[in-house]
């Protein structure tokens, strides 16, 4: 790769071609600074809001099947301040300025139901909304279905309205089917994606391979270089925290690292693969694990960032972990040629510290599909419902022979500087008749394991009691038997009408 090539891609109708763009420059201020595309609005510009909601779209060969392809193009929705400009390249993008345009120059059913739903307050929020909407409406009209309104609600999970008004806004997306609209118009976007190709590109310091290989070997000449992928952690370092970043390897071009492949007894995950393909490969085979999928950020969050990045991040309180932890994951690391394994409970060895040498990375999580038949809970414990980091997430799993317990799995994150197992409450249980007094004494075991810290989001009494009550609600849930006595009952309520547990509603 030479060391600056223009970056090219699909905008308003036509190849943009840019020759020379800082490689953190985010396509948000690219977007309403350069483009004067100023539909897309600013607002926390750290992925929370929604406001600078755009659709990305990739040929389906390219994409990892996030979003079902529209008339052979995969469309998603990303948050525009978490992305960088040199990520476009061989991608179109599309804001709200587009859709008048692929609508012969009328207003799309999208937003002509906003009107008549009067769905539009201050009106700072809508394009965002609107964008959310659109590639919903492109995929169930080309394939004559409808959303649910709790499917719109989930999809509309990452975009906030300031003032309140959610319910016109269903009530959009529902009357958005019944108003006359145009298919949308693929060919000229697929068509420019064809003429800039998938090749390893390089913009400055922005490194951008597309095979495993090119990726292994640009990472030991540059071992220090910072690997992105989604932009959902490293955005946030450089809009909120101003960093400054030397070498950029973008791994979001490898198609090799999309894929998820079931195999030699286990499922597989790449490490380039979406949040949101990964949790629901997960969750096909595990339904327990769907409310963490879908409350697992947003899907604007999900859509960009990658289950692999999530995992070599090593936050504390991300929500991957877990899960994988209790299903006996191992994770896959590769050095040039070399690939090696290791167990994910293992991975992390501090805060923000894992094992991984200069000039590896992460190449797949590998989940073995025998795990998958423990009895599993997931439960995240947030302020806020949609959207929001959890206080306490955790992911129990037992193997039971008849009444005794033969295998246990009690993960829990935030509760320590790194997601890990609480082994003092699973000695407690592993080997013993699944009982009462079993996770009576897990629950006293666990204030032991745990030493958690107080912060803006719990305090860590809470975070301890809360830890133990959902130990109990696991039980409650899993027991069998005859009907739960009332003594258990008021315990299982008091987990669920904890303010602090359930603070906020959902948007």
């Amino acid at each position: 790769m030479s060391d600056t090539q223009p970056i090219r891609f699909f905008h308003r109708g036509q190849i943009v071609e840019l020759d020379r763009v800082e490689p953190t420059r985010s396509v948000l201020d690219w977007l309403r600074e350069d483009a004067r595309c100023t539909g897309t609005k600013e607002g926390c510009n750290e992925g929370d809001c929604g406001a600078c909601t755009v659709v990305i779209g990739e040929l389906p060969q390219h994409a990892d099947g996030a979003v079902p392809a529209v008339r052979g193009l995969a469309l998603k929705t990303v948050n525009a301040c978490m992305q960088f400009v040199p990520a476009l390249h061989g991608k179109a993008l599309f804001t709200v300025e587009d859709l008048k345009a692929c609508h012969g120059g009328t207003l799309h059913p999208v937003q002509q139901a906003l009107v008549q739903c009067h769905g539009s307050q201050c009106g700072f929020c809508t394009p965002g909304f609107v964008m959310s909407l659109w590639p919903l409406y492109e995929q169930h009209a080309a394939a004559g279905s409808r959303p649910t309104r709790q499917q719109l609600a989930d999809e509309l999970s990452g975009n906030l309205c300031r003032c309140t008004g959610y319910r016109p806004i269903l009530d959009a997306g529902q009357r958005m089917f019944e108003l006359p609209g145009a298919a949308f118009d693929t060919a000229p976007a697929i068509a420019a994606l064809e003429r800039i190709g998938h090749e390893d590109h390089a913009h400055g310091s922005f490194h951008a391979p597309t095979t495993v290989s090119s990726l292994a070997a640009l990472l030991e000449r540059k071992p220090q270089a910072r690997i992105l992928a989604g932009g959902t952690d490293i955005g946030v370092w450089v809009t909120k925290q101003f960093r400054e970043l030397d070498d950029i390897v973008y791994v979001g071009d490898v198609d090799e690292l999309k894929r998820v492949v079931v195999a030699d007894g286990e499922l597989r995950i790449g490490a380039g693969v979406s949040l949101e393909t990964a949790w629901r490969a997960l969750a096909e085979r595990l339904p327990s694990l769907t409310d963490l999928w879908l409350r697992f950020a947003s899907p604007p969050i999900r859509h960009a960032g990658t289950l692999g990045g999530n995992i070599a991040n090593g936050s504390p309180i991300g929500d991957g972990a877990p899960a994988l932890i209790a299903l006996d994951a191992q994770v896959e690391l590769r050095r040039g040629e070399r690939v090696r394994r290791l167990p994910l409970a293992d991975f992390h060895v501090d805060y923000m510290k894992n094992r991984l040498e200069p000039g590896e990375f992460v190449q797949a999580l590998a989940v073995p599909l025998a795990t998958m038949q423990r009895e599993l809970r997931a439960y995240k414990i947030s302020k806020r419902y949609d959207s929001d980091i959890s206080a306490v997430c955790a992911v129990l799993a037992i193997a039971r022979d008849g009444e005794r317990v033969e295998d246990v799995r009690l993960v829990f994150g935030g509760m320590a500087a790194i997601v890990k197992r609480a082994p003092g409450a699973e000695a407690a249980i592993a080997g013993r008749p699944w009982t009462e007094a079993a996770v009576r004494a897990a629950q006293a075991a666990l204030a032991d394991d745990f030493k958690p810290l107080t912060d803006m989001r719990a305090s860590a009494g809470y975070r301890l009691r809360v830890a133990q009550n959902l130990l109990w609600r696991f039980w409650l849930e899993t027991r069998g038997g005859d009907p739960l006595p009332p003594e258990a009952v008021n315990v299982w309520s008091s987990v669920e009408r904890t303010p602090a547990v359930v603070e906020g509603a959902q948007p």
